[in-house]
């Protein structure tokens, strides 16, 4: 079986990762599972809460991205990102400016985030095509000091923060400058180009927690938004039904996945984030983050049964919300 460009599948992931785990030591907390953005270890009378991602499909702004999309997964625990590690693995093309442009980039962001750099690797890589960028976050946090994707309820609403293929929509904007640009115009283009101002979830995802509301989050990543909302149901154990005319799309997004004939819902979604809330405190959720300048629209519910996952399309009608198989980013990138 040929594996899709991406992430590993599910079916895989339970198959045969989940089965090659090591040891079981009591410190780990949080270990690995389906639809969790990282892992909570005990440390003395600590919780240390760490994250791994890699960045392979971008090359303008690769160092930028490996460190928000790491401090994104930490966020979603409720805890504040604090430490950042990488691999940088680079094509033997690379040239001196290549390092420096990458840990320029890296540095930019983690002094913005109040991370500190605490090491990593770098190297050149026989046969590689193009840089790739792997992270390692952490933060620090108290025992009952956050959530995790596990933790959504049935008869929570869920709210999904700013648009849709925040990242892919960069990605393509950035990466097919030259294509985009006869066909959607420079105007739309240069907005588009922008979107990676938006990566980031961290504000977002600590104001929420903050509200004492929030059962789960998930940073929708790979697979958009919505392969991660499936995910947050696998890791909840978990049914939903999302309204097709609420999820927020933005017209640069429009139009480029038109372009690319891609859809938005499956466009990796970085800069995004899914919220469950007790039903009650939906609203006022919504209203915190939108104090602080942070678009935010409820999409949906969740459900008791796993199976029952549905999608109301705009005309009424109800149908099964599509699962991705891969990232339409890569669908785009092809062509």
């Amino acid at each position: 079986m040929k594996l899709p460009a991406g992430k590993v599948p599910p079916k895989i992931l339970e198959e045969v990762v989940f089965k090659h785990l090591g040891v079981k030591r009591r410190e780990v907390v949080v270990g690995p599972s389906y639809g969790l953005d990282g892992a909570i270890i005990k440390v003395g009378n600590k919780l240390l809460v760490t994250s791994m991602d890699p960045i392979t499909g971008a090359l303008e702004r690769i160092g930028w991205l490996a460190v928000n999309i790491n401090a994104n997964d930490i966020a979603t625990f409720g805890v504040q990102p604090t430490f950042f590690a990488s691999c940088l693995l680079l094509p033997e093309n690379a040239t001196r400016k290549t390092v420096k442009t990458i840990c320029e980039q890296i540095d930019a962001v983690a002094k913005k985030l109040g991370l500190a750099i605490t090491g990593g690797h770098s190297e050149t890589t026989p046969n590689l095509p193009f840089p790739i960028v792997i992270g390692c976050c952490m933060g620090i946090t108290e025992k009952g000091c956050y959530v995790t994707a596990q933790d959504a309820k049935a008869g929570n609403m869920l709210i999904l923060t700013k648009s849709a293929g925040i990242e892919g929509t960069a990605i393509l904007a950035t990466d097919k400058h030259a294509q985009l640009e006869r066909k959607i115009g420079k105007s739309t283009l240069r907005k588009a180009e922008k979107f990676f101002n938006h990566i980031s979830i961290v504000k977002e995802a600590i104001l929420a927690f903050q509200t004492g509301d929030v059962t789960a989050m998930h940073d929708p990543t790979e697979g958009g938004v919505a392969g991660g909302i499936h995910e947050l149901a696998d890791a909840s154990g978990v049914g939903f039904k999302v309204y097709e005319e609420k999820m927020p799309i933005a017209e640069e997004t429009l139009k480029i996945c038109e372009f690319f004939q891609i859809d938005p819902l499956q466009l990796i979604a970085s800069g995004s984030l899914l919220i469950a809330v007790k039903r009650s405190a939906a609203n006022k959720v919504v209203r915190v983050l939108e104090k602080s300048k942070i678009a935010a629209v409820i999409i949906g519910e969740l459900l008791s049964s796993p199976e029952k996952r549905f999608v109301v399309h705009k005309d009424g009608r109800m149908g099964e919300f599509i699962r991705p198989v891969s990232d339409h980013l890569w669908l785009g990138l092809e062509k």
